[in-house]
């Protein structure tokens, strides 16, 4: 029997200051880990939300074969999980600077190609303290040399959003992301 595992979406809130980010509660069951959003200390009101869909083929009313995204509640190895996070500014005033920092969940894998943020330079990481574009990050093979990282090894995605986000709006990011 192949291993599944089951998510559970959630909310999280935060209070950022130059850099340390406070949270409360989990953001997902199944990513430990969270996302970890960063602005400046003028604002510190982004409330991040992350969701885990699938996609499922069905016949709609007129006969046809299409696709819709479904929540992800039990996935196995080699199903693709669609995760969208969506950060919006819970205060009066807007939040400028606004980075979102989100791991690959452990027992996934990113899909080269897949990774969606309107607004937002998108970086990524091998460790999760160094960011950089994808021609950018190095792997050191066993012979000494080094190659550039393959988006499989990412463990890290960051969106860098280029606009402030204003009171009440809502900036988007997404990826697509592998059961191992």
């Amino acid at each position: 029997m192949k291993k599944g595992y089951a998510f559970s979406t959630g909310l999280i809130l935060l209070a950022l200051g130059s850099a340390a980010a406070l949270a409360e509660g989990p953001l997902l069951a199944a990513n430990p880990a969270a996302a970890a959003m960063r602005q400046s200390p003028k604002t510190g009101c982004i409330e991040l939300r992350s969701v885990a869909e699938t996609e499922e083929s069905y016949r709609d009313d007129k006969g046809q074969q299409a696709v819709r995204r479904v929540p992800a509640a039990k996935v196995l190895p080699g199903t693709q999980v669609i995760w969208t996070l969506s950060a919006t500014n819970v205060c009066a005033a807007a939040a400028d600077k606004v980075f979102i920092d989100n791991p690959v969940p452990e027992h996934m894998t990113l899909v080269a190609d897949s990774v969606r943020g309107t607004g937002a330079d998108i970086s990524y990481s091998l460790d999760g303290k160094q960011f950089d574009a994808p021609g950018q990050l190095r792997v050191a093979e066993a012979d000494g040399t080094t190659r550039a990282a393959r988006a499989d090894e990412y463990t890290h995605v960051r969106w860098a959003f280029r606009n402030s986000i204003g009171p009440g709006q809502l900036a988007a990011a997404s990826f697509r992301a592998t059961v191992r």
